[in-house]
């Protein structure tokens, strides 16, 4: 099993809600939460919902004495972290811990619901051996140590089921020793409580570009039909998931914003729903996912 010392200290506690802009996210609630974990509320003066959920929201953390942080991000006047958050109704929550968001919900819910959410979240920041624990099946997953990494997040499963970043680790490890079929099956294995996490979001999509490259066709040949006819749409977008597949993430988010840029509307916006599946694969600090979200916004709102 796998031992759980003491955890981190609380944070300090200071104000109750943080008023957080595109600006200062990534100082607010990024880097904060590497010190402890930090809910990321959006909301807006006009929304209804909001008005309630908010001061439970503020209450029920305040309650934690500083192990829980919250930061309120105004939708209206801060769209562009809302978008790269794919924020699609108010009021959404989203809970974020070593960087990376870890849980999370959109619209309103029970007065116990907010209590259970801000419970696990209180919970988890003392959870320190099981951090090093996924911090290290991360590192042997990224210098491909395959077996290893498998293991070691099956093993954080057996002390957390419902480990939604353990789970989505597992999965990826599964697709990068290039098992496509047994990384769908434990995707369709994730328990209903973890399903829309954003760790199991990026396993699933990246399932998804892996089962769309057995389809796509080889980058030369790819190559070969762009340089005949630059407006190949088709060429340029299978290009794109062809490289994804590989590897070649930058190069995959270049062509697609190519043909987004070339064609918007193209197969019904097809450039912008495989950029958001790419975003979704690589996860939300990704430098390439937050470049091209970016640059899409910039596209979109010129």
């Amino acid at each position: 099993m796998i031992e759980l010392g003491n955890g981190p200290a609380p944070q300090a506690a200071g104000s109750a809600v943080k008023e957080t802009t595109d600006a200062t996210f990534m100082a607010d609630v990024i880097e904060a939460s590497r010190e402890g974990p930090v809910i990321a509320y959006f909301t807006a003066a006009w929304c209804g919902p909001c008005k309630t959920l908010g001061p439970l929201l503020e209450s029920t953390v305040a309650g934690t004495k500083g192990a829980v942080a919250i930061c309120k991000i105004d939708v209206d006047q801060n769209q562009m972290i809302a978008s790269q958050m794919r924020v699609q109704s108010i009021p959404a929550v989203f809970a974020f811990v070593d960087g990376q968001p870890v849980d999370g919900f959109m619209g309103a819910v029970t007065p116990a619901e907010v209590t259970e959410f801000v419970a696990k979240l209180s919970k988890g920041a003392g959870a320190g051996a099981l951090d090093e624990a996924l911090e290290a099946a991360e590192e042997m997953l990224e210098q491909g140590a395959l077996a290893d990494a498998a293991q070691t997040f099956a093993a954080i499963l057996g002390e957390d089921p419902n480990n939604a970043r353990a789970m989505g680790g597992l999965i990826r490890a599964t697709l990068a020793a290039g098992d496509v079929d047994q990384a769908q099956a434990l995707l369709d294995q994730v328990p209903a409580e973890i399903a829309e996490t954003p760790e199991i979001a990026a396993a699933r999509a990246a399932v998804e570009l892996a089962s769309q490259a057995a389809e796509a066709g080889e980058t030369a040949e790819l190559r070969a039909k762009l340089d005949a006819n630059p407006d190949d749409h088709q060429a340029r977008f299978d290009l794109a998931i062809t490289l994804a597949a590989s590897g070649e993430n930058e190069a995959a988010v270049e062509e697609l914003l190519d043909l987004f840029r070339r064609d918007r509307e193209w197969n019904e916006g097809a450039a912008k729903t495989q950029l958001f599946t790419v975003f979704d694969a690589l996860g939300p600090k990704d430098p390439i996912a937050l470049n091209g979200r970016r640059r899409l916004s910039s596209m979109i709102f010129a």
